[in-house]
This record gives C-alpha cells, sequence and structure tokens, in this order.
C-alpha cells in the first residue's frame, strides 16, 4: 500500500485556495488514467488556473439509510450519512476512497462533487417502523459531516433529528462545523431525555494549519465555541482530537486537552492518522506542498505506528496505532485526559424510550 500504481500527476495540481487538494487522483478501479504531457500552467499563462472549482451538488434517492456496522473498534452499530463526499476538504479524511464507488476521485471531487440523500428523512421513518428495528443508539457522519456546509440549503441533517427526536430515539452526532448550533433545540431537547451527544472534532488551535489542513471546516476557536454553546444547552459534548499526525498537530495534544475541558467538554477521545487507498498519495502530496521540509519524518513516524506501512487495517490498531510512538501518544493523552477530568468515554444513551410510532405533539 506505500508504493502506488498511480503516476505522479503532482506537477498539475498546484495547490488552490479553499480546497484540501487540488488533484483528481484517479481511483483504485479505473483501468485508465489520462496524463497530461504539456508543461504545467503557470499562473501568468493562464489567468484564473488557480482558482478552486466550485462545488456541485446532485440528489440520491437513497435506497436505504440505515448502515450496519459490525467492526469492533467503533462503539456504534447503526450511522447514517446524510451527504456522500464532504465539502470540508480535509486532506486526511480516511472517506476520501468512498468516492471511488461512484466513478468520482478520491481527490478534488471527493470535495467539491457531492450527493445529497434527498429523501434520508421518508427512509428513515421507515427503517424505524420496522417490527425489527434494533434501537441502539444511531451515528449520523460517520463517512461525511452531517454538517457541512450544503447542509444549510439541503437540511437532511435537521430532518433526521427530527424523525429520531419524535421516535425517541438515541443518536450521537461528530463534526467539526459551528453549522450544528442551528440545531441546537433539537439537540437540547434529545439530551433532555437522555437520548443525544455531540462530539466535536478539534484538529489543532492553529487557525492556520487548520486553513491548509481541512480548509472548509470551521475554524479551531469556533469550534470550541460550540462546545461551550452546546454544553450550556445542557447537552452532553465529548471533544475528539484527530487524527492527531506526527509533528504537524501532535506537539498540541496537551494544548488541545486542555482547551476542551474548559470549554466544557466531558470526555476526551482521539485517533491518530490513518492513510488507507487513495488517501497516502494524496496526504504525501499535501506533505510535499506544504510541509516538505518535515515530510520524511513525518511519512517515517505514521508509519512506525502503522506496521511499517502507510496503513494497517488491522481493527487492534488502526484507529490508536502500534509501536514505540503510539504508545507515547497513548500515554500523554491519558494524562492530559486525567489532569483535567474528562472521561474516555462518552455518555451512557438510553435506548429503552424507542418508540415505533412517532409522538403526539412532536415535530411532524
Amino acid at each position: 500500500m506505500d508504493d502506488t500504481p498511480w503516476p505522479d500527476l503532482r506537477r498539475h495540481a498546484a495547490p488552490l485556495k479553499g480546497r484540501g487538494t487540488a488533484t483528481q487522483w484517479p481511483h483504485r478501479h479505473q483501468c485508465e488514467q489520462r496524463v497530461r504531457e504539456d508543461a504545467p500552467w503557470s499562473d501568468d499563462d493562464e489567468p484564473g488556473a488557480s482558482v478552486a472549482p466550485p462545488t456541485e451538488v446532485r440528489l440520491e434517492h437513497a435506497v436505504q439509510i440505515l448502515s450496519r456496522n459490525d467492526s469492533p473498534d467503533i462503539p456504534f452499530r447503526w450511522s447514517i450519512n446524510p451527504y456522500r463526499g464532504c465539502e470540508h476538504g480535509c486532506i486526511y479524511c480516511y472517506a476520501r476512497p468512498t468516492h471511488s464507488h461512484l466513478n468520482l476521485s478520491p481527490g478534488l471531487d471527493f470535495e467539491t462533487r457531492l450527493v445529497a440523500k434527498a429523501n434520508a428523512v421518508e427512509r428513515l421513518k421507515q427503517a424505524l417502523s420496522l417490527p425489527r428495528h434494533d434501537p441502539s443508539p444511531i451515528h449520523l457522519g460517520a463517512a461525511t459531516d452531517a454538517y457541512q456546509p450544503i447542509e444549510r440549503e439541503h437540511g437532511i441533517t435537521r430532518g433526521l433529528l427530527e424523525v429520531l427526536l419524535a421516535h425517541r430515539h438515541a443518536c450521537s452526532v461528530v463534526t467539526k462545523s459551528a453549522g450544528i448550533l442551528r440545531d441546537i433545540d433539537l439537540l437540547a431537547a434529545l439530551a433532555a431525555q437522555q437520548l443525544g451527544y455531540v462530539m466535536v472534532s478539534l484538529t489543532t488551535l492553529d487557525s492556520g494549519l487548520s486553513r491548509l489542513l481541512e480548509p472548509r471546516a470551521a475554524a479551531p476557536q469556533r469550534r470550541l465555541e460550540v462546545v461551550r454553546r452546546l454544553t450550556q444547552a445542557g447537552v452532553p459534548v465529548g471533544v475528539n482530537v484527530a487524527p492527531i499526525i506526527p509533528f504537524v498537530n501532535e506537539p498540541e495534544i496537551e494544548r488541545l486537552v486542555a482547551e476542551a475541558a474548559q470549554a466544557g467538554a466531558r470526555s476526551l477521545h482521539y485517533t491518530v492518522v490513518r492513510l488507507p487507498w487513495e488517501v497516502a498519495p494524496l496526504f504525501r502530496q499535501w506533505l510535499s506542498d506544504h510541509r516538505p521540509d518535515q515530510a520524511a519524518r513525518v511519512m517515517a513516524r505514521i508509519q512506525d505506528m502503522h506496521s511499517g506501512r502507510d496503513y494497517d487495517p488491522d481493527f487492534a490498531g488502526r484507529m490508536k496505532g502500534r509501536g514505540v510512538w503510539a504508545d507515547l501518544i497513548r500515554q500523554r493523552v491519558q494524562r492530559a485526559r486525567m489532569a483535567h477530568g474528562l472521561s474516555g468515554q462518552g455518555p451512557r444513551l438510553d435506548t429503552s424510550l424507542f418508540t415505533p410510532t412517532p409522538g403526539q405533539g412532536q415535530l411532524f
């Protein structure tokens, strides 16, 4: 997995402002790739060549909306992804390879050519009405951010929360967007019945680094404000320090934990960076563009944590890593968490309240 079979497209992929990558990296199912043979354009040769393309959204009617998880290292059974792709453009995103299934690039397409599941709310209503439905907590946003910018227009996530509240179904949400505050009314109502939990991803406190790593996500201080506002509304919030990237944001571990605690987080979680499939060459390009002096050292440490590879998919180590470096990160997180009185686990949500029939006087 360290040596990719694809051509080096970097010379045609100068960084684009507001995008995580400029490269239309071919996905692993492609049999053919097209590579330009002429010299790359410069800004002088082609005015506007470095302008980021606009975001395109197409509607999809999903056959089903609930995805079942059987991975032993993931703490939820059911998940919903209201969108495909993610405009936040995080260069390290492990979900980028999912765009291959749409015959689109895990590179620039993943953050510019998005899919909205137009019938998600109706499909959820149908799923919850089935007699065999298991009311384990449903996680929103496992392979996309449910509150990425297009949620403002489409409102699919809000519709899903309305259904979950009406059915008194436990759920959790993970996001790095301040857009979640638009649904603070629903989240507070869920939390009041021990049905809701939010995790806010916090990668760095350096706004400059954040703009490079995750260009269209909320700024770090804005995410901390999200933690404060949700906490004040009675919503239990955990902070997910993820991913921890050696020498890039890893020096900030203790500060990130301290800021999370000060903002009101109840729990603290973390993962190390993982680079499956097409994410590895895209991340290597990012390092070459933005951290050239650190690139070799960063990749060496990542491989130290993944059994000598860019990514080790084994469930036992893919989230936290293995080896001396991974153990050091684990110890630092644990010490910082203990110092600030943070738990390593989210709250236990109440699954006994679920009813297949929506409650009276609810939101639909």
